[in-house]
């Protein structure tokens, strides 16, 4: 869901990419970090490029509190026994890389 309402829907072209491997899922999204949202507080602090898209999603229940969504996978991981999430953010992309339990 954060691939979708994060997205940088100027470059249509490009689009959310997400890759199953036998160790490891990647999402790779388009676009820059946006707004207050930077590389280095990218998991603190949350802006929405596209705030209408953002609340019709938690309207439907898609997404149940804003800036929660990079806790909530921190907590899902460690409780299953996974190890952390690797971010990569730049000012082109983002990417997550979830790997599987060892």
């Amino acid at each position: 869901m954060n691939a979708v309402m994060h997205r940088n829907y100027e470059s249509p072209n490009a689009p959310v990419r997400i890759a199953w491997f036998n160790d490891r899922i990647e999402v790779t999204n388009p676009g820059d970090p946006f707004g207050q949202v930077r590389a280095d507080n990218f998991d603190r602090v949350n802006d929405y490029r596209n705030p209408a898209l953002a609340g019709a999603m938690k309207s439907l229940g898609y997404v149940n509190r804003f800036g929660r969504g990079i806790g909530r996978v921190r907590v899902a991981l460690e409780r299953n026994g996974n190890p952390p999430a690797e971010y990569q953010v730049d000012d082109s992309s983002w990417s997550v890389v979830s790997r599987r339990v060892r």
